[in-house]
């Protein structure tokens, strides 16, 4: 069985979707790897590591005619015209609803796994690439916050005088949240945070913060651990009540989500005309039009003297790390959809594991 790897092509995409070391157990398995030269070096692993671990360096074509092809971002219609029919396609599609390039892909008869179906269970969570990638995201946002933050997060201590230490807060409590949460209490900040959903809040406690508790009406707790969306009386509610608690922070990191819908509001244009000059927003929702109305994707824009940073990929700020773990989340996925053959690893049947089921995307009756 033939696996291809292709460069990725997205704008600011760093990322590849396989590594050496993770290269080197699929041949191991008797895998034919092929990798688009050039695939993995702005993630800093150059062709000739893909080498030495078992892969064949081929052109883009040869990366898509394949068996099996793995990506990190949603291809595009070249993409698809370039992969072989009735081949099996692993990787993020980035899309709700109706989608002409999944279409696409199946027309070709192609079975396409999206990695944003992963199911949210024990059994799925060394495949869950969404975990793995959110989790990178709040590190380097929280990173990216000190950077731009013109004073201390700890407090410091020296013969010219203190610093008091700075006032965190962090929106939404998932998995990049929680990552946020815990970087940031490393780096010596006064933590707080809130999430719609109270079973969160002994997650908050657990890592050294303070819950910022809210009471809504009703709970935000969705299917499969989401958020979900709240009532317009709730959101009004949350608001004004969560107003006064932003406007005391110094550095605010927002990561609310919602699965196929807008991101929430949650800090609005008068909570950033509250905020100290020089604080600091790191809006993770931007890309699904932001927490902040001001943020703008894709940019750093200053506001009412705050600076509001709107980069929709953290991951690729973080390549080598980023490219591994997902890696490694595909391994662990392909090792449930073979089993060995004589002639080398056989596909199981798709619909046949939870898992891989939950995955495939089906065509529209």
């Amino acid at each position: 069985m033939k696996i291809g790897i292709p460069l990725e092509t997205c704008p600011g995409e760093t990322r590849v979707a396989s590594v050496p070391d993770v290269v080197a157990k699929l041949a191991r398995k008797g895998f034919e790897v092929l990798i688009e030269s050039g695939a993995g070096a702005r993630a800093g692993y150059p062709d000739a590591g893909f080498e030495a671990a078992g892969a064949r360096l081929t052109d883009r074509a040869g990366a898509f005619d394949v068996d099996l092809l793995l990506k990190v971002r949603r291809p595009d219609a070249d993409d698809v015209a370039a992969m072989r029919p009735g081949g099996l396609y692993v990787g993020l599609l980035e899309s709700c609803g109706e989608d002409a390039i999944v279409s696409a892909m199946l027309a070709k008869e192609m079975r396409v796994l999206g990695m944003e179906r992963m199911p949210r269970t024990s059994r799925a969570q060394s495949m869950d690439a969404l975990s793995s990638q959110s989790n990178i995201a709040g590190y380097r946002a929280t990173i990216e916050a000190a950077a731009r933050y013109g004073r201390f997060l700890p407090m410091m201590m020296t013969s010219a005088g203190s610093a008091k230490p700075a006032r965190v807060v962090v929106l939404g409590a998932g998995v990049a949240g929680l990552q946020a949460i815990a970087t940031a209490r490393r780096l010596g900040a006064d933590v707080h945070a809130y999430d719609v959903r109270p079973e969160t809040h002994e997650q908050i406690r657990s890592l050294g913060a303070k819950p910022i508790e809210l009471d809504l009406g009703e709970s935000g707790a969705g299917e499969g651990g989401y958020a979900k969306e709240l009532s317009e009386a709730a959101k009004a509610r949350q608001q004004a009540a969560l107003g006064d608690q932003l406007a005391k922070a110094h550095v605010i990191i927002t990561t609310a989500l919602i699965p196929c819908r807008p991101a929430p509001v949650l800090v609005t244009e008068e909570v950033v005309r509250r905020l100290r000059p020089g604080s600091v927003i790191v809006d993770l929702a931007a890309a699904s039009g932001g927490n902040c109305p001001l943020t703008v994707a894709g940019e750093i824009v200053e506001r009412h003297g705050v600076t509001i940073v709107g980069l929709t990929n953290y991951p690729a700020l973080v390549p080598a790390d980023a490219s591994a773990f997902y890696a490694r989340n595909l391994a662990n996925l392909i090792d449930i959809m073979v089993t060995p053959g004589e002639a080398g690893p056989e596909l199981r049947d798709l619909a046949e594991d939870d898992i891989t089921a939950a995955m495939l995307v089906k065509p529209a009756a």
